[in-house]
């Protein structure tokens, strides 16, 4: 989107948008002296990624689809204009498929916005950033999972005695609840499929383990675990029996092992159709929340953890800070080129979204 002259004095929107496997995200938001204040949000299931696995291609329905959405993207952006600064990102599906460049073609044909295809490496990246307002002040380290439609993100972060938050290392998972689901196709997942995907992960995880020894360092209870995904966000609401899915009660709650254990077991009990009827669920997550589980439990298992952080934020919310913090002029939210990861966050954070929703929040 092109900058535009703006008086200093007044509120500047920024905008983010993510386009994942599963579903398409926008938030405008506008500075505040410690965070930001999200104005708008646009969330909707589009399924880019679906039946991706088959042939490395996105079909014709699910690039319509998104077309749509991204429509409506436009239209949200077009009624907050001037927008001061945005960036719009797309993540696995758009890097896995072979017919990508003729999509990304037809979305700024059709709609004007231009998107760039992210690496798991930044995707990791921007997942840790969105979720610093949550990391505490007392542990030094973090381990961010952030379940995706194609693919599932970890990354281990540590905090400086400076305030200073990077990354020490990431490992991304070829495989997310689209595509996991997509890949066990019955409508009710077997206990075979289910222990598949828990035992694929362990295998997928031991390098990393060996490379950075987390297990010993989360026994020591040195090492925060923070969840980000739709499926991470179903169980936080599941777990506080919810009538209906609500953001500012989930995120940032803490959930004890037992806790997703006997979570994941309720929704396991739910079956397909009591899945479907689950406010909190609902008919687009069904399929797509036992996948998630399967990740999960694969994650709970490996390493010894004990609690998990609940985040209803993430790419979005890690792009907003990235475009706010670099312009900052005070000394704390100084951008330092030369550190790899540099985003120096001094104290615990959060922001505030105002009632103005469209979409599901937790897609």
């Amino acid at each position: 989107m092109p900058q535009q002259n703006i008086n200093p004095s007044a509120a500047q929107n920024y905008a983010a948008i993510d386009l994942g496997t599963n579903s398409c995200r926008l938030v405008i938001a506008t500075p505040t002296p410690t965070s930001f204040r999200v104005v708008e949000t646009f969330s909707k299931i589009t399924r880019l990624g679906e039946g991706i696995i088959n042939n490395n291609e996105l079909s014709r329905a699910a690039v319509r689809r998104t077309v749509g959405a991204l429509k409506v993207c436009a239209g949200v952006l077009a009624e907050y204009a001037p927008i001061y600064r945005s960036r719009f990102v797309a993540t696995a599906a758009c890097r896995r498929a072979v017919n990508c460049q003729p999509f990304l073609e037809l979305v700024k044909k059709e709609t004007g916005l231009s998107l760039e295809i992210i690496s798991s490496k930044e995707e990791s990246r921007l997942a840790v950033v969105g979720c610093i307002p949550l990391l505490s002040r007392n542990v030094k380290r973090a381990l961010v999972f952030d379940i995706g439609g194609g693919s599932t993100e970890i990354s281990l972060a540590r905090t400086t005695n400076s305030g200073n938050t990077f990354i020490e290392g990431f490992v991304s998972l070829p495989y997310g609840v689209v595509t996991v689901s997509e890949a066990f196709p019955s409508q009710e997942m077997t206990d075979l499929a289910y222990n598949t995907i828990v035992e694929r992960t362990h295998k997928l995880l031991s390098e990393f383990e060996e490379k950075y020894h987390i297990r010993e360092a989360i026994a020591n209870q040195e090492i925060q675990v923070i969840g980000t995904s739709g499926t991470v966000t179903v169980l936080g609401a599941v777990h506080l029996n919810l009538p209906r899915y609500n953001r500012s009660a989930v995120d940032g709650i803490a959930m004890s092992k037992q806790d997703i254990d006997n979570t994941i077991a309720k929704i396991k009990r739910l079956g397909d159709e009591g899945r479907r009827r689950h406010p909190c669920i609902g008919a687009p997550k069904a399929d797509l929340t036992m996948a998630g589980c399967a990740i999960i439990e694969g994650l709970i298992t490996f390493w010894p953890i004990s609690e998990v952080t609940v985040a209803d934020r993430g790419i979005r919310e890690g792009i907003l800070l990235d475009l706010m913090h670099a312009r900052k002029k005070h000394p704390r939210f100084r951008h330092r080129v030369k550190q790899r990861y540099p985003y120096p966050f001094g104290k615990k954070r959060s922001y505030k979204p105002d009632n103005k929703f469209r979409g599901a929040a937790n897609d």
